[in-house]
């Protein structure tokens, strides 16, 4: 660990095995700790743990952002442009909420994004700024 500061992000699952398969091998996180009832996963330098909680996930609704129905809450990473990409072709074949786009091209701030849900409903972006310096440009 540096001395940047890591995110703890704790969210709900209702199946362990699925979550394993989806953040292990289709996210292709390393897993840290687990138990029966939840499981560290590596995101990146920062820790997000799947917990065993029964019962579907409830969304809280839609948010519009350029034209599309951003589903709230979410989390996810910011990547580089590369990382972004290969993780997108990655992800080829895995249904999503909103496909891979390049949002707010030749404005302060323009990203790829792309946002997906777990097998248990929660929602992920994953997204990189063309110009890292522009993260909270307005």
């Amino acid at each position: 660990m540096t001395d940047r500061p890591a995110v703890h992000l704790a969210i709900p699952v209702d199946d362990l095995a699925a979550a394993r398969v989806f953040y292990g091998q289709v996210l292709g996180l390393p897993e840290g700790r687990s138990s029966d009832h939840w499981v560290d996963w590596d995101l990146h330098g920062h820790q997000l743990v799947t917990h065993l909680v029964p019962g579907p996930v409830t969304p809280a609704g839609l948010s519009e952002v350029d034209g599309h129905e951003v589903p709230i809450p979410h989390y996810g990473l910011l990547l580089g442009v590369e990382a972004f990409h290969e993780l997108a072709a990655r992800l080829d074949g895995t249904p999503f909420v909103i496909e891979p786009y390049l949002r707010f091209p030749n404005r302060p701030g323009a990203q790829w994004t792309m946002f997906l849900r777990d097998p248990a409903g929660n929602a992920l972006e994953f997204k990189a700024f063309l110009d890292e310096t522009q993260v909270f440009a307005r």
